[in-house]
């Protein structure tokens, strides 16, 4: 059964072919849907042609989250390509790579104005260029991560802006809700991607979870594609303002288990 037939879903933040983007984009694929893409910068723009090709041929569309008149430009163009959206995946993020280690005082003003504006406020202005782009019963996802709300040493300021991007997610699903569009966020697990690794002493977290998550391995980003396919689906049409842990349950433990230590 193909959850997503006939719907029609822009993936943002694609780098590379393991992003998690990536693994949401191929699982909606599987389930039917229609996708179109967007990119930032020449440095990327092959690795999503590539990816749009293999994934049902949808339109690619640069976008600069941080420019209003790339905003605008990526809505008329898709408007006139793809037509309205029935779900949209946020899956963009940026710290400078100084700010994800070392301690959070030492952040500088700008690069907290930028983690923000990057990880945190573009989602409240793709959906300000797509709002009227969207069809009623629409939903919206973004990607979160522990650090929101427990502190993970070395992420910092992602952390912090993980944590404006959770409350921009239940303030834009109240204001939505009365077109039956919801937004939620999906907390995944830590995953092997070009940007997690950024992250010092992350290697060492992927160590952890399977010794003390309750299902005992670490996540894909086929899994967080699985959750992704169901929040867009119809299946989850009651399902908004909410936070989805796809991390094998490492979020519930309050203490490593007795074992862990031995």
């Amino acid at each position: 059964m193909k959850l997503l037939e006939g719907k029609r879903a822009l993936i943002t933040g694609v780098a590379n072919r393991w992003s998690i983007a990536t693994g949401i984009a191929r699982r909606m694929h599987d389930h039917g849907a229609q996708l179109a893409f967007t990119y930032q910068g020449e440095r990327v723009k092959d690795e999503v042609e590539k990816l749009a090709a293999e994934l049902g041929g949808g339109p690619v569309i640069e976008c600069d989250v941080a420019n209003d008149a790339s905003l605008t430009s990526m809505r008329d163009d898709l408007a006139a390509r793809f037509g309205k959206l029935d779900a949209l995946v946020h899956s963009i993020a940026f710290v400078n790579k100084e700010d994800l280690a070392g301690t959070v005082y030492d952040t500088s003003r700008h690069g907290f104005s930028m983690a923000l504006d990057i990880s945190s406020f573009s989602l409240i202005a793709l959906v300000h260029a797509l709002h009227e782009h969207l069809n009623d019963d629409a939903s919206i996802m973004a990607l979160s991560y522990l650090g929101s709300t427990a502190i993970v040493p070395n992420y910092n300021i992602a952390g912090i802006a993980k944590a404006a991007l959770e409350s921009i997610v239940r303030y834009l699903a109240y204001d939505l809700g009365p077109r039956g569009i919801r937004v939620n966020a999906i907390s995944a697990g830590p995953i092997k991607t070009a940007s997690s690794r950024q992250v010092g002493g992350f290697s060492k977290i992927l160590d952890v979870v399977p010794k003390v998550a309750p299902l005992k391995r670490n996540v894909t980003a086929e899994d967080v594609g699985n959750t992704a396919v169901y929040l867009a689906s119809d299946l989850a049409r009651a399902i908004t303002a909410d936070v989805h842990f796809v991390d094998s349950g490492y979020h519930s433990m309050g203490m490593y288990p007795p074992e862990f230590g031995s």
